[in-house]
């Protein structure tokens, strides 16, 4: 797994906005798409990097999707047309960085981390980089694939205000469906949570704990996403960015109360994983107990049939019953009849 590993810097001792790539390594095409709008159409193209940003149209409004970030040349040249700052060019190609929020230049630049759950119920990691200037969105991906596909289905239908509004009414929209995603892989975690508890209760034997490891290190992954997300949308919040309208915060307010939410739900469930590793502890303590029980009374049953086989395996010259005819039978009676005393005697302390 990709994000389960530390990627070192590679660019340590390099100059302030060098362009080195820190991620996996990938060989892939970056690819890019543009999709320039207003309100009556809508021309969507796959350009290269030198002519990707070439002149908008006045009145309209730019998304330039970049899928991958690792080939520094494509970066560096949408970052010439678009005039991004090389520190913000730094930090979209070292894609381990925590959320952030930056203005400079007359750029805005917000950095979070998209999130997808994948069949085996492990949260899949990806940066995602934002960069809106005057009539224009830049998004940069690690890898093909990501969640925007309602926001080009809009774009491309002319539903809702998308194609009525600017370019940060499409910021706020790209915004938006990353923390919106972020309530799917809350639902499919939370569905693990209650098989869980459903084999710890029924079951409780090693495979629940091992579960239990995982799903507590992806809720884990889901906090670490949304916690610093809350504190980039609290700086958004303020208005003090120029490009940003005061129509539009309002619906940045909206996704800032979604991440409340996510944040209130990831604790819920860590909670519940909590209790359920409890409930789980309990249950394999009490089946340790249970057998700890049986073996007790094994002990204590077999103690004194062993003290009386002691003592006739003593072989002492003078033993009566050494002679005696019927002195075998008679011990192994007195023996059963210690044995069934006992068993009676637990049954009455409610011991068994």
């Amino acid at each position: 797994m990709e994000r389960r590993t530390r990627w070192a810097h590679p660019s340590l001792g390099s100059a302030p906005g060098s362009l080195v790539h820190a991620g996996p390594s990938r060989s892939a095409t970056v690819g890019l798409t543009r999709m320039e709008y207003d309100r009556g159409s809508v021309d969507e193209t796959h350009p290269e990097a030198p002519g990707a940003m070439d002149e908008l149209r006045p009145q309209r409004v730019l998304w330039l999707d970049v899928d991958g970030v690792h080939d520094e040349e494509v970066v560096a040249a949408i970052g010439r047309a678009a005039g991004i700052h090389p520190l913000t060019l730094e930090d979209i190609m070292h894609t381990g960085e925590r959320p952030k929020i930056e203005e400079s230049e007359g750029t805005l630049f917000v950095s979070l981390r998209m999130l997808r759950l994948r069949s085996d119920r492990e949260v899949d990691d990806e940066q995602v980089s934002l960069v809106l200037g005057p009539s224009r969105v830049i998004s940069f991906q690690e890898r093909v694939g990501d969640v925007f596909d309602p926001v080009r289905e809009r774009i491309r239908s002319g539903k809702g205000r998308i194609r009525h509004a600017g370019a940060d009414y499409l910021f706020y929209a790209l915004i938006d469906a990353i923390v919106d995603h972020y309530f799917v892989v809350l639902e499919g975690l939370g569905d693990a949570v209650e098989d869980i508890y459903e084999r710890v209760t029924r079951d409780p034997g090693r495979g629940p704990l091992e579960s239990i490891r995982h799903i507590q290190r992806e809720l884990l992954y889901v906090r670490r996403a949304a916690w610093p997300l809350r504190e980039v949308l609290s700086e958004l919040l303020r208005g003090e960015c120029a490009l940003i309208a005061p129509e539009t915060l309002r619906y940045v307010r909206d996704v800032y109360d979604h991440t409340l939410q996510i944040l209130e739900t990831t604790e819920t469930y860590r909670e519940m994983v909590a209790s359920i590793m409890d409930v789980y502890l309990s249950g394999v303590s009490q089946r340790t107990n249970e057998v700890m029980k049986v073996l007790t009374m094994i002990a204590t049953l077999f103690i004194p049939l062993t003290f009386i086989v002691g003592i006739y395996g003593m072989n002492f010259a003078w033993m009566p019953e050494l002679d005696w005819r019927y002195g075998y039978f008679v011990i192994l009676g007195g023996m059963a009849v210690v044995a069934v005393a006992m068993l009676f005697y637990f049954r009455k302390k409610h011991w068994l």
